[in-house]
């Protein structure tokens, strides 16, 4: 089913104006997955806009996909006439997380407050 589904939607994805990709890395890919989006960034290679986001340095792209050959094509494809944008610092979602958590203590704090004036 997989091997369908992806036949079906490689048409369509080559020829978007921007395909976004995001978050290449969190897992790990097989050999299939890694021709998969090799075919796909090369069908759009210097006529389409691909926007890749990943936590992992291209040295590192071997981890992701461990036993593709096309690793190092795959990599100069997307990185020929592109703009790399490294961004550095801490995640919006756990700055948030950390916010949220320092309001619930706030809160709680207060709730006893008023609790022991009672």
């Amino acid at each position: 089913m997989e091997n369908t589904a992806a036949s079906n939607s490689r048409p369509r994805l080559a020829g978007l104006k921007v395909l976004v990709i995001d978050e290449v890395g969190y897992l790990s890919y097989s050999n299939r997955h890694a021709d998969l989006l090799f075919e796909l960034i090369s069908r759009r290679y210097q006529h389409k806009s691909t926007v890749v986001t990943t936590n992992r340095a291209f040295k590192e792209w071997r981890e992701v996909f461990p036993n593709a050959a096309c690793v190092v094509s795959l990599i100069d494809r997307l990185v020929h006439r592109c703009e790399v944008v490294l961004i550095e610092g801490e995640s919006y979602r756990l700055k948030e997380a950390k916010e949220q958590a320092e309001r619930k203590t706030a809160l709680r704090a207060a709730a006893r407050g008023k609790g022991k004036k009672a």
